[in-house]
């Protein structure tokens, strides 16, 4: 290799990173390198947790903010050597954030331009782009200042000001307000001190109620329905006053304005279960009557150009109003409208333009948010930068990945390196090189099984060389439905009225292109129905100290075991509890708040990242100690808790492919698809139930799609009804019916196609879904 080839190459040397072996790779610079292997074999750990976090820290130590001067760097990975590394750009799955703020034009710049291009043009002129922000008020005041130096000294002058800003005041540029169901707060047949208050926590003698019942402005005796309208006000409504009870100093605010602040104003997937639930009792949240949704005031609404005004724009289709953006030609916006035009086309071109500028952002899916932030990059002149991406073709239809697949040899052409982790054959044909991992996951993981062409990986007798050109067959002989769940007229989002039967008793896959109205219709319609139970990719709440362990109960039982063979408590066995390592309190890292820096971990040197205190761990269960248990995987553990409710469980986790998980690992770094097959263990012991899975192939290796459709068919024979949102042709073709929408995205979507068997769908070809299957069948 020469000097100039070396320079070409990113070499990594000895990464070690979670269960890599002392990994040697060299990865070529401006190709599109694919990385795949089976489920937990090391692939993000070596893309996303060695070579794409030495890129940051070096530019980190390289270019270093004030803050990070003073405050600390990022740690560096697990690794002897990276060299040749150039910058990285990564982007992922996870979720953009859900404030009630954020859009998919404020999240990708687009919305920022649009405000400029109508205070530029737009009739009447109303100010500047803040007069069209939905987050920015407008306000004004006036008042007099003292001059602090130069000749007017000491003088004092009156000055006023004046931001006019595009908020609705009504909603404060939220869109929607509250109605809330008082009979949901309160039952007006009880008294203060016989319950009145149904809120969750407020118990008739808890501190919460105390405030109301000894407040003094009504008697906490009397029925709630027999209040006067001024001790009704004071008990809903009455604003914050200080009072007296029990000779402590206390403010009293009226039971809707604390609920409001304490519960309604706070992220909803941020609340417990509980809380979430009551919350959606007794809580509507309707579109906004001042400025019908559209979060913006009247002078902002009133400025228009060809009659469009920037609220109309944002709630267009990015298809329509990429082509409204075309016929606007003033030669004083033509740098600003051609830019618009091009980022707009981007959406179209990587899939998203069913999405709507107006759309939240917290309500895309993980694979709609990863190409919503490739969007930024798409138009970028910059070169030798590297792009990592982590499954780009999650949630896209077998016609969509045409147009993914274009994007990344797009960057790459541009004299990128990109780096994607993917399982798809379709991407991994197009790659220049690929790295297979394996041979399997977790601790049997962690080496190079293949390096090199596709050609070479499909000769190769790796696990991902022997699957690549698998297909499944089509079922030779269906199942036939029990019964049926009617929907009739559903119009969620783009639904067009649909009145469809979702068969019992079978494996039914819905599919489609990514928003012809799939998850509106199951998701919006079927929780209806008893018995269904929803297993999604979504985040599962808990705190940092959550695992797979305390997740399934798993960690209950062993806790239990513990105790009883060591004849002591088993709260000793909870890192949560007595048996936490008092100098890092169970968290097993020692966590540094840095102010509005990033905190900063470190392994607790007293337990060594176990969390537990030593004389914890001088207790053992067949000579292992707690700490060691967690360490486990479930395919280790359910070979040692062979018993009980535990070995039950970790049974289930096997079967749907989580063998590989640490019993103690952090919820948190898990991926949406192990989230959702954790979820599925979880859920599986009932019997007779309808699952609702989606995408449950998101992050399964080929290999693995097979494990899944025989977990599938035993969900279904053991009588329940399965049905699976889908992209994966496999799953359809191992289908017993299938449910089809289209024919387009968006506006072009929310009819059913086709509904029938996999066979038929073949044969007809009618569809866009029926062209990608019969191709993949070999049909």
């Amino acid at each position: 290799m020469t000097e100039s080839d070396a320079h070409d190459v990113i070499h990594v040397r000895g990464a070690r990173e979670n269960n890599l072996k002392n990994v040697d790779l060299d990865v070529p610079k401006r190709r599109l390198t694919v990385f795949t292997g089976v489920s937990g074999s090391g692939k993000s750990s070596l893309v996303f947790g060695t070579i794409a976090a030495e890129s940051q820290r070096l530019i980190n130590e390289t270019y270093p903010t004030f803050v990070q001067q003073f405050m600390g760097e990022l740690s560096r990975p697990d690794v002897d050597a990276l060299e040749n590394l150039s910058a990285t750009i990564r982007v992922d799955q996870e979720r953009m954030g859900a404030n009630a703020r954020s859009t998919v034009g404020t999240a990708t710049d687009v919305q920022a331009m649009l405000r400029v291009l109508f205070s530029r043009i737009g009739q009447p002129h109303v100010g500047s782009s803040q007069a069209f922000s939905f987050n920015v008020p407008s306000i004004s005041g006036a008042g007099a200042v003292t001059h602090a130096t130069g000749a007017k000294k000491g003088q004092k002058e009156r000055r006023s000001f004046e931001i006019t800003g595009g908020m609705c005041p009504e909603c404060e540029g939220l869109g929607q307000v509250s109605e809330i169901d008082l009979d949901q707060l309160v039952d007006k047949t009880l008294s203060l001190n016989a319950g009145a208050i149904l809120v969750p926590g407020y118990t008739a003698d808890g501190w919460m109620v105390r405030v109301f019942s000894e407040s003094g402005f009504f008697d906490a005796d009397k029925p709630i329905e027999q209040f006067t309208e001024q001790e009704r006000n004071d008990f809903l409504y009455r604003e914050q006053t200080k009072i007296r009870i029990a000779n402590t100093n206390m403010t009293y605010e009226g039971l809707v304005l604390k609920i409001t602040k304490s519960m309604l104003q706070k992220d909803r997937d941020a609340l417990q279960p509980h809380i979430r639930a009551f919350v959606d009792r007794a809580v509507t949240f309707v579109a906004c009557p001042a400025c019908e949704g559209t979060r913006l005031n009247e002078g902002a609404r009133s400025s228009r150009i060809d009659g469009v005004n920037i609220a109309d724009a944002a709630a267009m289709q990015i298809t329509d109003l990429a082509a409204w953006v075309r016929t606007v030609d003033d030669p004083s916006v033509a740098p600003l409208a051609q830019g618009l035009r091009e980022t707009l086309d981007s959406f179209v071109h990587i899939g998203l333009g069913y999405l709507s500028l107006d759309r939240a952002s917290g309500t895309l899916s993980g694979g709609e948010a990863q190409r919503t932030k490739m969007i930024r990059h798409l138009g970028s002149s910059l070169s030798d930068i590297t792009y990592v991406f982590d499954e780009p073709t999650a949630g896209l239809h077998p016609h969509d990945i045409q147009r993914m697949n274009e994007t990344l040899l797009q960057l790459r052409d541009k004299g990128n390196t990109v780096l994607v982790v993917e399982h798809k054959p379709e991407v991994i044909e197009i790659a220049d090189h690929v790295v297979d991992l394996g041979p399997r996951a977790g601790r049997a993981g962690g080496t190079i099984q293949f390096e090199g062409d596709v050609a070479g990986l499909r000769a190769s007798d790796t696990l991902t060389g022997r699957f690549f050109d698998h297909r499944a067959q089509l079922r030779e002989k269906v199942r036939s439905a029990t019964g049926s769940m009617p929907i009739r007229g559903a119009t969620q989002h783009n639904l067009r009225g649909v009145d469809v039967d979702v068969p019992r008793g079978v494996l039914t896959v819905v599919t489609g292109v990514a928003g012809s109205g799939k998850s509106s219709l199951i998701h919006g319609n079927l929780p209806a129905f008893d018995d269904v139970v929803v297993v999604d990719q979504t985040a599962i709440k808990g705190s940092r100290r959550s695992s797979p362990a305390t997740y399934t109960g798993i960690l209950d039982a062993v806790r239990a075991a513990f105790a009883k063979a060591n004849g002591v408590k088993p709260a000793l066995f909870s890192a949560n509890s007595e048996g936490a390592c008092p100098a890092c309190r169970g968290l097993g890292v020692i966590v540094t708040q840095l102010g509005f820096q990033s905190t900063v971990e470190t392994v607790c040197e007293l337990c060594e990242g176990t969390g537990f205190s030593d004389d914890v761990l001088e207790y053992t269960l067949d000579g292992k100690n707690i700490a060691e248990v967690l360490a486990m995987s479930v395919d280790e553990a359910a070979d040692f808790l062979t018993k009980g409710p535990a070995a039950a469980v970790l049974g289930r986790l096997r079967d749907v492919g989580l063998g590989y998980l640490t019993l103690g690992q952090s919820l948190s770094t898990l991926s949406g698809g192990e989230r959702q097959r954790l979820k599925l263990a979880i859920s599986m012991a009932k019997p007779g139930a309808v699952y609702v899975l989606d995408e449950p192939t998101t992050g399964l290796h080929l290999a693995d799609v097979d494990t899944l459709l025989r977990l599938l068919d035993r969900l279904v024979d053991d009588g329940n009804t399965v049905v699976v949102i889908e992209h994966h042709q496999a799953v359809m073709a191992h289908a017993d019916w299938i449910i089809d929408l289209g024919p387009g995205a968006g506006r072009d979507g929310g009819s059913i196609v086709f509904e029938g068997t996999p066979a038929q769908l073949v044969e007809q070809r009618s569809t866009l879904t029926g062209e990608h299957l019969a191709r993949y069948v070999g049909a």
